[in-house]
């Protein structure tokens, strides 16, 4: 098991050293496998130094959440044009950042009530309303067809991520999310994924 920092001093940010350590537990142990005490000592850093930052686990997962959801609403956003754009970008925010996707889908483990974590999950949620318009005639999409964009998305990425499907292996994820969205959604990217 790795250390982030090299001695018990830090020049920067703290927070963001223990941030970091807990990403690293969670792709190595999973989100919940760890505690404070681990992660002070994948930090190098006192015992309390999680604690004073974060008050609890529940507090660290909580900022795993924030930063995440402020991150994939980033994503999002840059591709929000298109829902088959939007869709890759959330397959490959599933795939390049787990910690983070495993984390913020799962509201049993942070403060779903956290004002940070309801602004950035509003964004990345009205970036997915927005794009199903994409592809329901330009009018205000209806729940369900929100619903089945997102699960699409959603259930693609994490069938990829877990190895649960063949192409998993050895395949391409956006270029598979690609000809699925196509297939099931229509649309203008047919020479591939956008890049």
């Amino acid at each position: 098991m790795g250390k982030i920092g090299s001695s018990g001093y830090h020049h920067g940010n703290l927070r963001r050293v223990l941030l970091d350590a807990a990403l690293e537990a969670i792709v190595e142990q999973g989100p919940t496998a760890w505690s404070l005490r681990e992660l002070a000592r994948r930090a190098n850093v006192s015992h309390a130094a999680p604690a004073h930052h974060f008050g609890d686990k529940t507090g660290v997962l909580t900022a795993v959440a924030a930063e995440g959801y402020e991150l994939f609403a980033d994503a999002l956003e840059r591709e929000s044009h298109d829902f088959q754009r939007v869709g890759l970008a959330y397959v490959r925010f599933a795939l390049e950042r787990p910690a983070y996707f495993t984390v913020m889908f799962r509201p049993d483990l942070y403060r779903v009530d956290d004002p940070d974590v309801a602004a950035a999950r509003d964004r990345a949620r009205a970036v997915l309303v927005a794009g199903a318009r994409t592809f329901a005639a330009g009018t205000a999409p209806d729940r369900a067809v929100v619903l089945a964009a997102w699960s699409c998305a959603h259930g693609f990425a994490h069938l990829w991520s877990s190895g649960a499907l063949p192409e998993s292996v050895a395949g391409d994820p956006e270029r598979t999310v690609g000809e699925m969205f196509r297939s099931l959604f229509g649309g203008s990217h047919a020479d591939g994924p956008p890049a």
